[in-house]
């Protein structure tokens, strides 16, 4: 079977309540097929079992929704096959309340004793875990082949919610003892949870194999976990969950679709038709804020699905399709300029969260978030990938080197790449000094929390002069035999009891700045403080200034592209060999922070603060990109329109300059 991971998705769910009559009812195979087609999807997943635990097939595993009167599963995968459009099949995997409720025995079992779950306790609505070193495991592989012998030519097979909780079940218990762990140990809980996913994944990957050796699969726990490679061996694509008004936010996405694009994988994002996120029944995001979303999705390299939820009664709501379509329609226009292309980057950003072994990093997002609000080319790296593409590698904030990472880079440097440390990334294990030799001495921790910077003259912030406030807590180190970036200025004391000054910090004492806040020498440039994880947290635009001006000093002409776009807009650089040709993706759109604190009735949004909103997409106008190609470009286009655009040049960049454009786009540079 030949098999393409697709442009246009929509991942449909339908967990459907078994206190609800009538599932199914207003299916319609012409309405179907007529929606699709106006929403311009190519592939959706369809249920066969949901959280609550009811199948929507003719199962003899499993048990079908006690309000559904015949094959729906079978009906809408006839219905899209019968226009040309994928059917990937969905199984709940990590929740299954039906299954729970007649096996409690199979749930997961905290370190108190207490059944774990979505609820807090159990007068609460929400669906209930279960452990996957239990029989429970059985049972679900055995339905997951009962749907691929009755659909073996389906699209793929979806599985939901993997995760494992450290489980104190009896099955747990005994897994224990028999390894000689000690369920009185929060590590070797910790063990045990891995050792029972491991399980997990081997025997749900052959059960979905086990008609079709090529079966697509995908195991979905909500991100991708970078430097988590062992588990990829299992996935056939990645899917990257990532609803911006999910909880999510808009920069989310990028950082890991910049990771992503580095593995062996196709990936799609997937964002919501909702407001907010899934589940929401009635909720519907303007249609300019999806068309951005798989704008988004294209230029960082990703294929597209939009999340929907069906109504019991399984028909499609138009109101969503007509949202939908209005998306994916330019995607489709756009595809010819997507197909086989690789992405362009100057910088890798090695992973604070891929090194550390955790799902999310402050430094990561904040690294993250200077890079593509300066346009910088830039992907995420962990420490097995290839560093040599690269001519600046950052190591942000929080990066503990091993023996084998310091051997890679020293080569990395050897070679003639630039480095970047900042905070406490590339410290010896004791933290008492650095592992490369930066030209400065070093005397640990600054006893200050905040102090501030006065950077040297061209990295200050444009508009500041004077002692910029850091947040957090610095390294001590003195410029010797290196260039120094600028001074640390110590406050008069910390705050506290006995000492402090006015509303917030204590000022800074103009005549205490002995020590630097960075230094270079040779290929490597080290910042004193942690200046991506303050830029996270504080965002204040200083930071960033200070940051990418130190990042375009060490690319000095090697920085590929420079424009003169705003810092909310976005610019990738992808290749289509084949084609000859690159590809310039430009995107814009404002968000808006809107709504209150107002507690809503039920599920995954209980409460909101905010939620970034897209509405209005404001055109850009006048815009001038210079680009320094690896091959020489002769002519560019305007894509998809196929419009002709001159081309300057100007100390060997090629210019290209833009009279107007809205949302997202494409310039085609032909070489």
């Amino acid at each position: 079977m030949s098999w393409k991971l697709p442009y246009r998705q929509v991942h449909l769910d339908f967990h459907t309540s078994p206190a609800i009559a009538g599932i199914g009812s207003a299916f319609n195979k012409r309405q179907w097929q007529e929606t699709l087609k106006r929403g311009h999807v190519n592939s959706i997943t369809t249920f066969a079992l949901c959280h609550h635990g009811w199948s929507y097939y003719d199962t003899k595993v499993g048990e079908r929704h006690p309000g559904l009167s015949f094959d729906l599963l079978r009906a809408q995968y006839d219905a899209s096959k019968e226009i040309g459009v994928n059917v990937p099949i969905y199984l709940t995997a990590g929740v299954n309340s039906r299954v729970a409720d007649e096996h409690p025995e199979w749930r997961e079992v905290g370190v108190d004793g207490s059944f774990l779950g979505w609820n807090k306790d159990i007068t609460q609505p929400g669906f209930k875990t279960l452990c996957f070193n239990s029989p429970y495991l059985d049972h679900l592989c055995a339905q997951i082949e009962e749907v691929v012998r009755l659909f073996p030519d389906c699209d793929g097979i979806f599985l939901d919610i993997i995760s494992q909780s450290p489980c104190c079940c009896k099955w747990c218990q005994e897994s224990m003892k028999e390894q000689g762990l000690k369920i009185e140990v929060e590590a070797d809980r910790a063990t045990q949870a891995l050792r029972s996913l491991d399980k997990y994944f081997h025997a749900t990957t052959a059960a979905a194999k086990s008609g079709r050796a090529d079966m697509p699969i995908f195991h979905n726990s909500g991100n991708i976990t970078r430097g988590n490679r062992r588990i990829l061996k299992h996935f056939s694509h990645l899917e990257l969950e990532s609803l911006p008004t999910g909880g999510w936010g808009y920069d989310h996405f990028p950082l890991s679709a910049r990771y992503c694009a580095k593995l062996d994988l196709d990936f799609l994002g997937m964002t919501g038709k909702f407001h907010t996120t899934w589940g929401e029944f009635g909720g519907y995001k303007h249609p300019n804020a999806l068309r951005y979303e798989c704008a988004a999705m294209v230029a960082m390299g990703a294929k597209c699905s939009v999340g929907d939820q069906a109504h019991p009664n399984a028909s499609l709501d138009e109101s969503s399709y007509e949202i939908i379509g209005a998306a994916y329609a330019e995607i489709e226009a756009k595809e010819p300029w997507l197909q086989g292309a690789r992405g362009v980057a100057d910088i890798g950003l090695i992973s604070s969260a891929a090194l550390n072994a955790t799902n999310d990093s402050n430094a990561d997002i904040g690294a993250a978030r200077v890079l593509l609000e300066s346009q910088f080319l830039f992907d995420v790296l962990d420490a097995e990938m290839d560093f040599s593409p690269y001519k600046l590698l950052i190591l942000p904030d929080d990066i503990k080197v091993d023996p084998a990472l310091k051997a890679k880079l020293d080569a990395y440097l050897a070679a003639g790449g630039k480095m970047l440390l900042t905070g406490d990334s590339g410290l010896a294990a004791d933290g008492s000094s650095l592992l490369w030799d930066v030209g400065a001495k070093f005397d640990g921790k600054s006893p200050f929390e905040p102090d501030y910077i006065l950077p040297a003259e061209g990295l200050r912030p444009a508009f500041v002069a004077s002692p910029l406030v850091m947040y957090l807590r610095s390294n001590r180190i003195t410029a010797t035999d290196g260039e120094s970036l600028g001074k640390v200025v110590d406050p008069y004391f910390n705050r506290d009891f006995h000492h402090f000054c006015s509303h917030q910090h204590t000022p800074p004492d103009l005549a205490a700045a002995k020590f630097d806040c960075g230094v270079v020498k040779g290929n490597v440039a080290y910042l004193a403080h942690p200046v991506f994880t303050l830029y996270r947290c504080y965002g204040a635009v200083a930071y960033k200034d200070y940051c990418a001006k130190l990042i375009k000093r060490l690319l000095g002409d090697g920085v590929s592209l420079e424009s003169n776009l705003p810092s909310t807009a976005r610019a990738t650089l992808t290749e289509q060999a084949a084609q000859k040709r690159y590809v310039l993706h430009l995107l814009y759109a404002n968000t808006v922070a809107r709504g209150g604190a107002l507690p809503l009735s039920g599920g995954n949004v209980a409460s909101k603060d905010k939620i970034e909103v897209i509405e209005d997409l404001v055109p850009l106008h006048d815009i001038e990109v210079t680009l320094r190609a690896a091959k020489t470009v002769k002519r560019a286009t305007l894509e998809p329109q196929g419009k002709e655009l001159p081309l300057g040049s100007r100390a060997g960049r090629i210019i290209v300059k833009i009279d107007k454009f809205e949302c997202h786009q494409m310039v085609a540079l032909h070489y």
